[in-house]
């Protein structure tokens, strides 16, 4: 028990920081170009765990308790692995965004929240069946809180659904190298050196990457990559060692409502009536989720057998 409240307060504080940042991406987006952002963010992401990992295994060698059996093989192929899905979803997201608004752009993505479950059911991990009413309820918070007036489908919005698809795939790809005992946080590492290695590939073939630009959106990126991508990349393999998928993605999905709510403390941005309901019925959800889960937790509880 006390471990899934640990899993569930580090996937929370993750979504925490992923919602703040929605400010300083914003800000950052007004100096360079999206692919250009991305690979500075995710290697300094990357360089920032190489003293974590340090400590950590400094710590496990001067600690007289027996250190956890990591699988190098499970860390490396699922650091390339979880780095390659970052880099498509990362990449789809920052493209889609500029040919739709950002409420669609947000409820799209949202809609992660929904697949997750749906591919676990294809690969016979079934959550409790009354999970599915906290997804509902959540996918209902992300309308209230993220889409206004009509709603379309154009190159943006599809684009956007392939995003959601493949932060999906990243969440599952994640807790399925957790089971096979990778090293969370080397894991993380390699993740964002093979994103950034791939997103500094594409920067270089598309984009004109300006020194003066780059320092100019400086404290945007430093925020980005050291808490957003450093820390709560780091917290969301950490945590889902502990969480069962379905219940990490509505934590994690929390992301989007932090997002609102900085914006409106931050940017001053205003929320409506109905946004504020959308946050209430989105933590609503997670709270639900987390109770049921609890309740219905098992030996196997991993696979979320129901």
């Amino acid at each position: 028990m006390f471990k899934r409240l640990r899993g569930s307060l580090l996937l929370l504080t993750a979504a925490i920081i992923w919602g703040t940042a929605f400010v300083a991406q914003s800000e950052g987006m007004q100096y360079v170009e999206p692919f250009t952002y991305n690979a500075i963010r995710t290697l300094i992401g990357g360089v920032v765990l190489i003293p974590v990992i340090l400590g950590f295994r400094l710590g496990r060698r001067n600690s007289k308790a027996k250190p956890p059996a990591f699988s190098r093989r499970a860390t490396v192929l699922g650091g390339i692995c979880c780095g390659a899905v970052l880099f498509i979803a990362s990449s789809l997201q920052q493209c889609g965004i500029v040919l739709t608004t950002a409420g669609k752009a947000g409820f799209v993505t949202a809609l992660y929240v929904v697949i997750v479950p749906l591919i676990s059911v294809f690969l016979h991990r079934r959550p409790p069946k009354a999970i599915w009413f906290c997804v509902a309820a959540a996918v209902a918070g992300f309308w209230l809180l993220c889409v206004r007036g009509g709603f379309t489908v154009n190159r943006g919005d599809l684009l956007m659904l392939g995003c959601a698809l493949f932060f999906a795939v990243h969440i599952l790809t994640v807790d399925h190298f957790c089971e096979q005992q990778a090293d969370g946080t080397a894991m993380s590492c390699i993740q964002f050196f093979t994103a950034g290695i791939l997103m500094t590939a594409v920067m270089l073939i598309f984009e004109h990457p300006d020194l003066q630009s780059i320092l100019a959106a400086k404290g945007t990126i430093l925020y980005a990559g050291i808490m957003s991508s450093g820390v709560a990349y780091t917290f969301q393999i950490l945590g889902q060692r502990e969480t069962p998928p379905t219940l990490a993605t509505l934590l994690m999905s929390l992301e989007s409502v932090f997002a609102a709510l900085s914006g409106w403390l931050i940017l001053h941005e205003h929320l409506s009536g109905a946004e504020f309901a959308g946050c209430a019925l989105v933590f609503a959800a997670v709270i639900a989720a987390q109770l049921l889960t609890a309740r219905s937790a098992n030996p196997k509880d991993r696979k979320e057998s129901s």
